[in-house]
């Protein structure tokens, strides 16, 4: 006969049933202490944000609107062809109404890919002009030539992080991301290579979002005024866009950006797909 398997069945358990009024408390208790901590993280959030707002204003350089520049769209012919192109920007003097979408006075031509929300104003370093002028010698560098609106001084890439607020004037901006030169910025230079030297140089200036509508002028003070606590320098953005592989920290600094708020969604797009590449490698 075929041997079958014994059991030990043990008896059943007791079934413990609670009353509704002993659950409700029960829940009732788990809420509370959630809340509680939830609370505590948000006290710790803001009492890290201040600390940190606190050091931003002691280490804080001198920053200022050196030139206030605006234009246009002129067309041009570049390679035999009709080109429209906002790119041309002069000083101008006087407060200037700055408003969410630009400056007065200034317009873009081709809204698919400049101006807009997120590129309000496009800033550059007056510092790198003598960056420029040893890598183009003989070559005339008057303000602006990079199509920047603000020509700054003591905001560079690599101490700008996207999120940051500033104040300039009356009005209220936030960094968005940095320039990706089109080949516009050939036509102004007149050279083709110009493009790709001016990413590669890391030297890219950064975009505004305008977050409170002012009038800003030539010599204006610029202050930071607050910081996102998932910032990343414009430069590691830029990096990390032209990266063919990423080490550790680079994901780190990928998922930090991704939490910024004030990055456009087709940046935030771009670097998930950047992390789904990465993780789908591994």
């Amino acid at each position: 006969m075929p041997r079958y398997p014994s059991f030990n069945l043990q008896p059943a358990k007791e079934i413990l049933v609670f009353p509704p009024s002993t659950l409700t408390r029960f829940y009732e208790s788990k809420l509370h202490l959630r809340h509680q901590i939830t609370s505590r993280h948000a006290r710790i959030s803001r009492i890290i944000s201040q600390a940190s707002r606190t050091e931003m204003k002691n280490n804080q350089q001198p920053m200022k609107l050196l030139s206030l520049n605006t234009g246009l769209p002129r067309e041009v012919t570049w390679h035999g062809r009709p080109v429209t192109t906002g790119i041309y920007k002069q000083p101008v003097q006087g407060r200037i109404a700055l408003r969410k979408l630009n400056l007065d006075g200034d317009r873009q031509a081709d809204l698919t890919v400049h101006g807009g929300e997120f590129k309000a104003v496009y800033c550059y370093p007056f510092a790198h002009y003598d960056y420029w002028k040893k890598e183009l010698p003989g070559r005339d560098l008057p303000v602006a030539i990079f199509g920047e609106n603000f020509t700054t001084d003591g905001l560079l890439e690599d101490s700008v992080h996207l999120g940051d607020v500033f104040s300039v004037g009356s009005a209220e901006v936030v960094v968005t991301q940095p320039r990706l030169p089109c080949y516009k910025l050939g036509i102004r230079f007149n050279s083709d290579d110009m493009v790709r030297r001016f990413l590669a140089s890391g030297r890219t200036g950064f975009y505004l979002a305008v977050t409170r509508e002012g009038q800003v002028a030539a010599g204006d003070a610029i202050s930071l005024i607050d910081r996102d606590p998932n910032a990343v320098p414009v430069s590691e953005i830029t990096r990390l866009y032209i990266a063919k592989s990423y080490s550790d920290d680079d994901l780190t600094s990928l998922r930090r950006a991704l939490k910024v708020e004030a990055l456009p969604a087709s940046w935030k797009d771009y670097f998930r797909e950047c992390l789904h590449k990465t993780d789908s490698s591994i």
